[in-house]
């Protein structure tokens, strides 16, 4: 099958194929008009590409299951160097995740600062500044400034 029919059954794009061949993942022969043409047990290997990246692996941490690629990957008994690759790539993801809550939690503080701010300006019957000078967007202490 050419690469188009590879992508379609698959949902990878070609793109996608030509890099996971030049990753060593799945291969190719050429035809006489200089197409590649996969064999059928391509579109397990593929399939079983994406399974590994969307659980969170990177391109070469799949090639450490090369061997297992034209099987169910999903089933099989993961090797001892798989396991390792899990979970160091397991505490990668935890480490990004700890790092996006934390950023969340600080936008959440700030605007729940500044929401707090115009609370006590619409209580005390205080206007907000028509215009701000240079700088005193921090002024009220949160990010987001008073404006």
């Amino acid at each position: 099958m050419r690469i188009g029919e590879l992508a379609r059954r698959t949902g990878a794009s070609p793109r996608a194929l030509r890099h996971y061949e030049q990753a060593g993942l799945i291969t190719s022969v050429r035809a006489d008009n200089g197409y590649r043409v996969y064999g059928e047990g391509a579109v397990a290997r593929v399939s079983n590409i994406r399974y590994l990246l969307d659980a969170g692996l990177t391109l070469d941490d799949v090639s450490a299951f090369r061997s297992c690629l034209d099987g169910d990957v999903s089933s099989a008994p993961p090797s001892a160097r798989g396991l390792e690759i899990a979970r160091e790539r397991l505490a990668v993801l935890d480490a990004r995740i700890a790092a996006q809550t934390a950023a969340r939690d600080r936008l959440a503080a700030s605007l729940a600062g500044v929401r707090s701010l115009a609370g006590v300006r619409s209580l005390a019957g205080a206007q907000p500044r028509a215009q701000a000078g240079a700088g005193s967007s921090t002024e009220s202490g949160a990010p987001f400034g008073s404006r």
